[in-house]
């Protein structure tokens, strides 16, 4: 057995498992303890680092891509305090450290793990039921729904519309952007037909816009994660590889609409919903007339 402790956490490695159990100490971030234990299959690990400083260094984990469905409905993301991989090693612990990277890069070795993406999740993602209160509503997954509760400080488009109710089915993909402070983040859930016409997010009623604690909000990596691992593999679909899911930018409303569309019903669809909501106040004739122009601009060739 190699272990190594520190405030941050524990790792330790059994030759089969790397195990990592979260911290107690109040800097720990509330998402490391929330998430709580990893059991990370070697078969999922495609390298360690150990990256020694003179006060304090760290050992890094690397994970297979697509092995773990956190790293896919992240991206990577993660504040680094809060990236369970990363462990903050004091100075008096770099032996203990080196020693434990070494037995897991020597069974790397004897079981000749692959580092090729993995073409299934070789990690669990949260349980369910989840839910999640961010700035802008809650958010809840209990294994085959998604719903979202929007606050009253939610944008007054998305509250009109009621809550929303997405099934598991119904989902192409999980976008997740943290708040980091500086600037806003969200939480989309990418449905065939709101693919075609996104909208910012603190309009869209798909998507949660993260603006207020960043300490909770980073809390809805635990929903996004949580979806994402009981969505398809992204093995299954073309180039998932080649490109990954990756948050949309977040664009004025008159081109949020691809121009060769060709969906020209979700596009009517659309029209008549805008339309509603501008004969009940809630969109202004500005707002309703720059929306209205770029879903027009889906039906041109």
């Amino acid at each position: 057995m190699a272990e190594i402790i520190q405030r941050d956490g524990t790792w330790a490695f059994d030759g089969s498992t790397v195990r990592i159990t979260p911290g107690l100490h109040r800097t720990v971030p509330l998402f490391r303890q929330t998430y709580g234990e990893i059991a990370v299959p070697l078969e999922a690990v495609s390298g360690v680092v150990h990256e020694p400083e003179r006060k304090r260094g760290r050992l890094r984990l690397r994970l297979r891509e697509g092995a773990d469905p956190l790293l896919q409905a992240t991206g990577g993301r993660l504040p680094e305090a809060a990236d369970p991989y990363n462990l903050s090693v004091g100075r008096d612990r770099s032996g203990v450290a080196a020693y434990v990277a070494e037995e897991i890069r020597r069974a790397l070795l004897l079981d000749q793990v692959p580092k090729e993406p993995a073409t299934t999740y070789l990690l669990a993602g949260p349980p369910v039921p989840v839910s999640v209160r961010s700035s802008d509503g809650t958010v809840s997954f209990d294994g085959t729904r998604v719903r979202i509760d929007w606050a009253d400080t939610s944008d007054r488009v998305k509250r009109a519309t009621g809550p929303r109710i997405i099934d598991l089915g119904d989902l192409v993909r999980v976008e997740w952007l943290p708040n980091s402070g500086y600037g806003d983040g969200f939480l989309r859930f990418v449905t065939g037909e709101a693919a075609l016409c996104e909208l910012p997010p603190e309009k869209d009623p798909y998507a949660l816009d993260l603006w207020g604690s960043t300490r909770r909000d980073l809390l809805t990596a635990l929903v996004a994660t949580a979806v994402t691992a009981r969505l398809p593999h992204p093995s299954t679909r073309t180039g998932a590889y080649a490109e990954r899911p990756r948050p949309a930018p977040v664009v004025p409303v008159a081109s949020v609409v691809p121009a060769q569309s060709g969906h020209h019903d979700v596009l009517l669809r659309r029209l008549r919903e805008l339309g509603e909501l501008h004969r009940d106040g809630v969109l202004t004739d500005e707002e309703f007339a720059l929306t209205k122009a770029a879903v027009l601009r889906g039906f041109q060739p």
